[in-house]
Formats: structure tokens, sequence, C-alpha cells
């Protein structure tokens, strides 16, 4: 064979290997991604805590082709409504002075966010704090203006504390104990997160706050970044039980860096309540959990005493997740 034809045949065979290997890569590539997409779970509602109603009706607006912000506002307005809640807007405790005051945040895909703290007589927080969002130029809304904006968007009075819950916080005076209940019996927040269909991720949160605390008091559930934080490249996070402990780390926030940085929810809700622990070392008097959401649908909780579960929704079905904690043993 001619030196000319052996470089000629031997080039073509050089390239042909060479458009091959390519497009056996690019073969692989669109496997990888075919198999990274088939594991993103999507639509997902997940809150703190058994709620099923609330869950439920987050996930009754996704299974419908809803979006990710009406889901959350829907499910926590559940809960609210609820009088058998004894944390949540109608039926929720007082505080020591017999008022119940209501705290609550919203947050969407975009990073537009709402809350209102403080805000009496109004059942739905959740809700007012969707229209502060959108309405106005503003985040926070508290107290009186809060209450006073409510019904200028047409929200009604009503009145919050029913007569069971007046009877406990009658019997409560009798002592007047302020102490921190571990677990539900307490109070509690419900935090929620959905991601649609779409892949747009919001969250939500409300609550009455501690059972008979100081009149004008506000935890970290109304606060963007301590008991929520959504953010649509990475996910979400939310927070329930002592809220002052999660307001001292920024919570919520952390635990969507932590998921930025590569750790998945449940390693960044590890990490987010280790922290916490690290600065309160020995002490066993208080609850926190933590409970996160990633863009591919998955999701982690952790907590500092036994008991925190996290109520989950997707096309599998609906379950109540149990959460791993810091402490294995029950101490209270």
């Amino acid at each position: 064979m001619k030196r000319r034809n052996f470089i000629k045949n031997t080039s073509l065979s050089t390239a042909g290997i060479i458009s091959a290997s390519l497009l056996a890569s690019c073969e692989d590539k669109k496997t990888v991604t075919k198999q990274e997409n088939a594991k993103t779970i999507k639509p997902i509602s997940v809150c703190t805590w058994n709620f099923e109603n609330a869950n439920s009706k987050a996930w009754e607006v996704l299974a419908n082709g809803g979006n990710a912000l009406d889901a959350v506002e829907k499910g926590a307005m559940a809960e609210e409504a609820d009088i058998k809640n004894t944390t949540v807007g109608i039926g929720a405790t007082p505080d020591r002075d017999g008022n119940v005051t209501l705290d609550a945040c919203i947050m969407d895909k975009d990073g537009n966010c709402g809350a209102v703290v403080y805000l009496q007589n109004i059942a739905h927080p959740v809700a007012v704090a969707r229209k502060v969002m959108e309405e106005t130029p503003h985040i926070i809304l508290a107290g009186k203006g809060a209450e006073q904006f409510a019904y200028e968007q047409g929200f009604k009075k009503t009145n919050l504390l029913t007569e069971e819950a007046k009877n406990r916080w009658l019997e409560w005076k009798k002592t007047s104990k302020y102490e921190t209940i571990i677990n539900i019996e307490n109070h509690d927040t419900i935090g929620m997160l959905t991601m649609d269909k779409k892949g747009d991720i919001a969250g939500a949160c409300t609550t009455s706050g501690m059972a008979y605390k100081v009149g004008g008091r506000v935890g970290d559930s109304p606060i963007i970044g301590a008991g929520l934080y959504v953010d649509n490249e990475v996910g979400g996070a939310t927070a329930t039980g002592v809220g002052e402990e999660v307001i001292r780390t920024v919570g919520s926030f952390l635990i969507v860096e932590l998921m930025r940085q590569g750790k998945s929810p449940q390693e960044a809700c590890e990490e987010g309540v280790k922290r916490i622990m690290a600065k309160n070392k020995g002490r066993e008097d208080f609850q926190i959990g933590f409970l996160a959401l990633n863009k591919k649908g998955e999701t982690g909780g952790y907590c500092v005493h036994p008991g925190f579960t996290y109520r989950k929704a997707t096309s599998a079905g609906h379950t109540n997740e149990q959460v791993d904690s810091f402490y294995k043993k029950k101490n209270h």
C-alpha cells in the first residue's frame, strides 16, 4: 500500500472511531439527563407535623395543575379554619392576657414575600400575608396596622377566642406557670413547602405562637429567613418549635444555603439543628424541628427531641414521615 493511501485510510478509520465515541458520549449524556429528570418528584407538598387536612388541600391544588403559591396558601388556611387545632387561627390558645394573636408569612418562586405579626381578629393571617406581598411595597405589617389593612382588603372581623380556648386560659391562670412543652401538646406552627408541575417552589408558615406567651411576643414563624425561606434555584425550608432559637441562627435560610452547597435536605436539616445545639450545650428543655425540600423533590427533616414528623403528598400517596432527632430518647 502506498504511503498516501495508508495515511488516508488511517485518517478515515480514526475519524470513524472518534465520531463513534462522540455519538456514544452524547447518548450517555442523554441517558443520564433522562435518569436525572426521572428522579425529580413533582408535584409535591410537605408540611410540618401530621396535618392531613392542610396537606390534602395543598395536594388538591397541585394535582389539578395549580401553582405552588396557591397550594401553600390553601393548605395553611385549612388549618387556620380548624377550631380543633389549638395552635393556629380560630380556636388558638391565647397569650397570657387572653388575646389570640397570630403570625404568618408566605414566599413565592421569585423571592417575593409578605408577613403579618401580632394580628388579631382575623381568621386567615396567611391570606393577609399574601395580600401584603402582592398589594403593598412592604414585607411585614404588625398589630393594628395589619388588622386595618386586612379590613381594607375585605377580610371580616372574627372572634378567634373560642369557649374551649377561653376555659383553658382561665384554668392556666390559676397557676400562670409558663413552660415550653416539647411537642405539639403546647403549640405548633404549620410550615408548608410545595413544588408544582413546573418545578416552582413556594412556602408558607402560620401560627398563634407559644401558649400563654407574653403579649406582643413574635417568634420565628413570620420572619423570612428564620421560620421560612424559599430559593427557587435550590429549594425551601421551614421550622417549628421554639422560635427564639431558630431566629438566632436564621435557621431556614441556613438550611437552603447548605443545600446550595450540595447537601441533601436531610443533611442540611441535621446541620441546622446541630448549629442550634452547639449554642445550647446541655439544654434539653426545648424542641426545634426543621423541614426541607429541594428542586429534585427530595425531602428531609430533623429535630432536637423525638416526636416531630412531617406530612408528605406526591402522586405515589400521602404519608406521615418520621424524623430522626438529636436526642434519641424522650427527655421530658
